[in-house]
């Protein structure tokens, strides 16, 4: 198996990498452990002491939820049970105080912890007319996608890699020519291979005419994308999955000794 990276964000936030020499099976198996296993910090309790807007409380906890937290996964860890209630290890408070008439955004959520802000701090959480008041106390906690989306690091999904064959001298190039995307073509009217690929265009391609562009995939090739909500970079959320792929497999190993005992 090797990997190989084919692009990635100067923030961090976006990934795309190679597999060669993989299966669909393991890939769909990477795939559904970035989304739904690997942890995050989001808000899970939130306590009301003022709230006199026009929004329900219960409508803006849901809001506070869906702020994408900045998540320091080596000063946490997730909960075990009830006895970690509490626990500077498990959990983080943040505090919120605003009086209208004002929009109130994610930046007027105060840390307990300066490492576990808003990723986004402008997004909105309501607005406060004049007199309207709003002060509550927030508690983060680890968690997992599977359990509810607010947790989930990021957006992933995989392609197989395009074999792309050109045929310049097929007699239905003029004919199709119209049909194609015209980014795919060069200052001499021929089709450019990179171009295809760099914009993203095989999908556009393919189809029309086999004679002119005949399109294959390998599925032992894999190419995955990451984007990340931002509490994590991307390059974390694929080392953190494939952590957890490896600790799987150690218990499933595990559970088929016992079993041959």
């Amino acid at each position: 198996m090797e990997i190989r990276i084919l692009e990635k964000a100067k923030d961090k936030l976006y990934l795309s990498f190679m597999i060669r020499g993989t299966t669909p099976a393991y890939a769909n198996a990477l795939r559904r452990l970035m989304i739904s296993e690997v942890p995050t910090m989001a808000i899970e309790d939130v306590e009301f002491a003022k709230n006199t807007s026009a929004m329900y409380d219960e409508t803006i906890a849901h809001r506070l939820g869906l702020i994408p937290l900045a998540t320091d996964l080596k000063s946490y860890r997730m909960k075990k049970g009830p006895e970690d209630d509490g626990s500077a290890a498990c959990e983080t408070m943040l505090t919120l105080k605003a009086k209208g008439p004002c929009t109130v955004y994610a930046s007027s959520l105060k840390p307990k912890d300066p490492k576990i802000i808003p990723v986004y701090p402008e997004m909105p959480i309501c607005i406060l007319l004049k007199g309207q008041e709003l002060e509550l106390q927030a508690t983060a906690i680890l968690g997992k996608g599977k359990e509810h989306a607010k947790w989930s690091p990021g957006l992933v999904w995989y392609s197989y890699e395009p074999i792309i064959t050109i045929n310049q001298k097929s007699d239905q190039l003029e004919k199709n020519k119209h049909l194609y995307p015209q980014q795919i073509f060069d200052k001499s009217g021929k089709i450019d291979k990179a171009s295809i690929l760099d914009n993203a265009l095989v999908d556009a391609v393919d189809g029309i005419c086999d004679d002119v562009i005949k399109v294959e995939y390998n599925d032992k090739n894999i190419i995955f994308h990451i984007e990340s909500w931002g509490q994590l970079d991307a390059k974390v959320i694929v080392q953190k999955a494939i952590e957890l792929f490896d600790e799987h497999l150690d218990a499933f190993d595990a559970c088929l000794k016992e079993l041959n005992k």
